[in-house]
């Protein structure tokens, strides 16, 4: 693979804070009251949907254009979960959920979905490894 691009970010825990090499990223992480934290700051969860939303949105505006589609409305949820894999560690799933126009239809908005989701890093990145469902708003 040719590199395009590099971000690096430090962190040292779920308690502490992430920052980037550039400094243009830093925010204070703490652990969900739901597993036992604060919930003081961002967790990795939210981090990763965060960048999941926003790069499937991104990925799905290019499949769009090469299709002649207009999404320009179109925005993209992402829910991370976090639970135990029975092994005693953990494991995380992903619903995205792709708020498309009401000019699209349900066959077209599903087959822009599964466009995408062959084109996002992110989707190439867990493919195989965690559960994602795509969700037409």
């Amino acid at each position: 693979m040719s590199t395009l691009y590099t971000a690096i970010a430090t962190a040292s825990g779920r308690d502490s804070k992430a920052v980037s090499s550039d400094g243009k990223l830093e925010v204070t992480l703490a652990r969900p009251k739901e597993l036992g934290g604060n919930g003081a700051g961002t967790n990795p969860e939210q981090l990763f949907a965060a960048g999941y939303a926003a790069c499937f949105a991104s990925a799905m505006n290019l499949v769009a254009g090469q299709k002649k589609i207009d999404i320009s409305d179109a925005s993209v949820t992402a829910e991370v979960g976090l639970g135990p894999n029975g092994a005693g560690g953990f494991e995380l799933s992903v619903v995205l959920r792709a708020e498309l126009p009401d000019h699209i239809s349900a066959e077209a908005g599903e087959a822009l979905l599964e466009a995408t989701h062959q084109v996002c890093p992110y989707s190439n990145a867990t493919r195989g490894n965690i559960p994602v469902e795509l969700v037409r708003e």
